[in-house]
């Protein structure tokens, strides 16, 4: 796919990453110039990464999530879409300026979704954590008075519809042939995957989605980052909410995730990061599966994991902070 340029301004090239800081980067780029935003920014949780300490002051934090989502704001498209994934700790924070954005005719929010995994936490003295918040948000055409045959978004029902309880249960001539929409909870099942591979992720009959967090251990995960999320989730994000040609970007882009799927998929990809080192390797990664198609795949052995022996981890270490915040540390997502 040929790189285009965003407009005639100072915008910058697709098919590209851009290093350093995401909100300096973006504050020089043109508005309404993307199709599709996903960020999975860091959740202040007490993570090392290579450039970046994930451990601001609570104001602080929240301040600048509140920059660099409506910097997003202004660089997508009225007929966008924008996800944003975040933990626990500030999704209150996030659904609140969220709504003020709204308010302000920025953005049109649309779903707050749960993602639901059941893989690796086992707190000693509280519940298991098991989730995570998705926030989905549309561009300022949705103002304008539509119909739900005819969104002024990127909506392709058709891409992600799944067959109803209806049509697979109870063979009601009433059922929509075309099927519905997945819910707004998301169901986590790591042992089909890790059995059956990355193909069982959406089963044809289910309107749940059945998507591991990946693991250290999983072929998919690349091993040099700490945060890594499933292709997969990102494959239905981007088929519903983006088409061919289009622009997606991710502000943090991280191991690539999000841009290897949007290149995969015939989309154009767009992306800061901070770090020099992310960036090189997530290009490599974004690259290859623009060139074969197919999603990420390391054995163990290249990861330099042994069955039986604990692994020494070549990812990011956590911070030393007070005992209460390294308790906290222990039950995050990643």
């Amino acid at each position: 796919m040929p790189e285009t340029t965003l407009a005639a301004s100072a915008g910058p090239k697709t098919d590209s990453i851009a290093t350093g800081d995401c909100l300096k980067t973006m504050a020089k780029w043109p508005a309404a110039c993307v199709d599709l935003i996903f960020a999975d920014p860091p959740y202040n949780i007490g993570y090392k990464y290579d450039q970046y300490e994930d451990s601001r002051d609570d104001h602080e934090y929240i301040e600048w999530t509140e920059q660099w989502i409506t910097t997003c704001a202004r660089l997508l498209k009225p007929t966008g879409s924008m996800y944003v994934l975040i933990g626990d700790e500030y999704a209150a924070e996030t659904r609140v300026h969220l709504k003020r954005l709204e308010r302000e005719h920025q953005l049109v929010f649309r779903n707050w979704m749960i993602w639901h995994y059941t893989f690796g936490q086992n707190c000693k003295a509280k519940f298991n954590r098991s989730h995570a918040h998705l926030f989905y948000c549309v561009g300022t055409a949705a103002f304008d008075k539509w119909s739900v045959t005819d969104p002024p978004f990127v909506f392709n029902r058709q891409a992600i519809a799944v067959p109803s309880a209806r049509q697979t249960t109870y063979g009601d001539r009433r059922a929509n042939p075309k099927g519905k929409l997945p819910d707004d909870t998301w169901y986590l099942r790591p042992q089909e995957v890790e059995k059956e591979g990355i193909e069982r992720y959406f089963g044809p009959e289910e309107d749940t989605w059945y998507l591991s967090r990946l693991c250290g251990t999983f072929n998919e995960r690349v091993g040099w980052h700490p945060c890594q999320l499933p292709e997969s989730l990102l494959e239905r994000i981007v088929r519903v909410s983006s088409n061919e040609g289009d622009v997606v970007f991710d502000p943090f882009v991280g191991s690539g995730t999000t841009l290897a799927v949007a290149a995969r998929m015939h989309r154009h990809w767009l992306g800061c990061e901070l770090s020099k080192e992310y960036a090189r390797k997530a290009t490599g990664r974004i690259k290859q599966a623009a060139e074969t198609g197919k999603a990420h795949q390391s054995t163990q052995a290249d990861k330099g994991i042994v069955r039986g022996q604990p692994k020494k981890k070549a990812e990011a270490h956590k911070s030393r902070r007070d005992q209460v915040a390294r308790e906290s540390q222990s039950e995050t997502l990643f």
